[in-house]
């Protein structure tokens, strides 16, 4: 192909541009903090009623946890802070960036803000926890236990004290201890099988989207 110092009289022979052009790559991240996906969520509509209009997400790859912040407006010096505070300082490595899970945070908003909805911005932390502690199909668990090894406690828990619970309110320092060491053991063996259980969600995407791929040529006109 000849090159041409305008770009614009390049096209593209296909008329259809809204096929992908080439097949699917997956991001496979091996542990918890390996690869984070980042995005923007799209100027939402009320603003928050302090004239939040964006939402800036991080995604983790592996086990699907997420960070999120509301915005004003979005500049590259909030988005640095954004990855030093709420990811390198909390999880010590960023590593890749893809879409995040813009429309489960949103559809997890819709349910817990006000009638006026302009108090979005103060309950991201909520949807955030909602999101951390259910669980997830791509992994068969829930972020919570892919990175603590253990599920978290309700607070319904801890005034209807679980079987869990229970259990361990009657053990012993030393027990409690062991218990834990326990399932710290079988934290790596967990988070094996729900990097396999991703790698088989993934596939049947993978061959629906890769039917649609047609490559494209270009010629100069």
């Amino acid at each position: 192909m000849q090159r041409n110092a305008n770009p614009t009289n390049y096209m593209p022979t296909s008329s259809n541009n809204h096929q992908p052009p080439e097949s699917l790559h997956l991001t496979v991240a091996s542990r918890p903090f390996d690869a984070w996906g980042l995005d923007v969520v799209e100027p939402i509509t009320p603003k928050s009623s302090i004239v939040h209009i964006y939402i800036l997400a991080a995604t983790d790859y592996f086990p699907k946890w997420v960070e999120a912040i509301p915005l004003k407006e979005v500049k590259k010096e909030t988005i640095v802070n954004f990855i030093h505070v709420n990811i390198i300082l909390a999880f010590l490595t960023v590593n890749g960036l893809a879409k995040a899970v813009d429309k489960t945070l949103c559809n997890l908003l819709k349910k817990i803000v006000s009638k006026s909805k302009r108090d979005w911005h103060r309950k991201i932390g909520e949807a955030l926890w909602a999101y951390r502690t259910t669980h997830r199909s791509a992994t068969q668990a829930t972020p919570y236990s892919l990175v603590y090894g253990v599920e978290v406690v309700l607070p319904l828990e801890s005034q209807i004290p679980s079987l869990c619970i229970t259990i361990q309110e009657g053990l012993t320092v030393e027990d409690n201890a062991c218990l834990r060491l326990e399932e710290l053991k079988a934290l790596d063996e967990k988070r094996i099988e729900a990097q396999q259980q991703i790698q088989f969600y993934q596939a049947p995407m993978t061959r629906v989207f890769n039917k649609k791929v047609q490559p494209r040529s270009f010629q100069v006109i």
